[in-house]
Parts: C-alpha cells; structure tokens; sequence
C-alpha cells in the first residue's frame, strides 16, 4: 500500500540527460514500445497529431500533459476527430454505466501520459478510477503517450518513489483545484513490454510537462 505525501519531492522534476533520454528510448523500442524523442512541447504535439488521421476514434485519458500541449482541446474540440471522452461526459453514469464502459471500453486510439519510466524501458501508470488502464493495457488498436523527460527513473522502486512523493501530490492538488475532490493510488499499471508490433509509441519531451 503506497501511501500519500503532501509535500511534493521536487528531486523527482529533474529532467533527464541527453543520454539517459537516449538510453530509456532504446530501451522501450527492445520492449516493443516505439520511442520518438521531441525537442520541445511543439514537435510533440506535432509528432502526436502525425499518428492520428482525421476522423479517428480517440480516448483521451486525462492528462495534464496533453492539456498543457493543447492536445486535449484539439482532439475534444476541434471536430476533426471522433473523440470519446466527450461524449462519456454527456452520458449519465447511473443510467447509462453500461453504454459508457462500452463506449470507452477499446477504442481505435487511446492516448495520455504515464508517471514513470525505467531506464530498462517499463511503464508505470497509475490511476484512481483505472478507466485508461484497459485499454492502455490491451484493448485499445493503439497507444500513443506524451511524457516530459522528468519522468525517467532508474527503476521499479524509484518509479514507485515517484509516484508517490510525486505524481500524487500534484495530482491531488489538481483535482483540488478543478473538482474539490482528491485523488487516490488505487490502481497501478505497469507495462514490461508490448507484445504487438508498432501498437504503443512513446514521444519523450525533453521539457518538464505533466507530472
């Protein structure tokens, strides 16, 4: 059981060496994972929406860093895609729970951010709710995710670390702030690696973004 801590460990936004950014990208392609490095938040973003053609079925998890890129808006907004998270939003939970797991439940693409990344090129996401985990895991066609080079760690262990002196007390203040509810570690996925060519890319920001 991880538990919170209030005070965020700032250690944990470091962002990575060239080198270390280099090694964790080979590492992830040995482990199926395709890793594309950007130079800053627009060959992100630009990188990203290469992937993805107009009228694609999209997921969005939610993510500071694709908010903070204006990824979420474009995808959620902009009509050029057939984007789900929308409309999960417009369905009523206690009467149409069903149709909206269905709905998000495998779609064409899923996309987000994760909370670590291991030089030996495993995937850490953790979650309160887990809607992103399935089809991250399995269910989506593919995978893309957005991930600022601070988020590179030596290990399981330091991943974990992060996590909870990191990730989660920043998350917690975020849905503070939006929601006036908190956040919880209540699920934990991590990816060793992908079994199914060219499924999961990986774009590397060398900037802070998301936590």
């Amino acid at each position: 059981m991880l538990d919170k801590v209030l005070v965020p460990n700032k250690t944990f936004a470091k962002l990575a060496s060239d080198e270390r950014i280099a090694n964790a990208a080979r590492a992830l392609e040995a482990n199926g994972i395709q890793a594309l490095i950007a130079k800053n938040g627009e060959e992100a973003k630009r990188l990203f929406f290469e992937m993805i053609p107009d009228g694609s079925e999209i997921f969005l998890g939610a993510s500071v860093t694709l908010e903070k890129l204006g990824i979420t808006s474009e995808v959620d907004k902009s009509g050029r895609f057939d984007a789900l998270r929308p409309k999960m939003f417009a369905m009523n939970r206690e009467t149409q729970g069903r149709e909206m797991r269905k709905l998000v439940g495998a779609p064409d693409f899923a996309a987000g951010s994760v909370h670590a990344v291991t030089e030996d090129g495993q995937v850490m996401i953790a979650s309160k709710t887990g809607s992103q985990l399935g089809p991250y895991a399995s269910s989506a066609g593919k995978v893309i995710w957005v991930v600022g080079a601070q988020k590179i760690v030596k290990d399981l262990n330091e991943g974990f670390k992060r996590i909870q002196e990191y990730s989660v007390p920043l998350e917690e203040e975020h849905m503070q702030q939006l929601y006036k509810i908190g956040t919880d570690l209540s699920k934990l996925l991590i990816i060793n690696r992908e079994i199914r060519p060219n499924r999961i890319t990986m774009i590397i920001v060398k900037e802070e973004v998301g936590f």
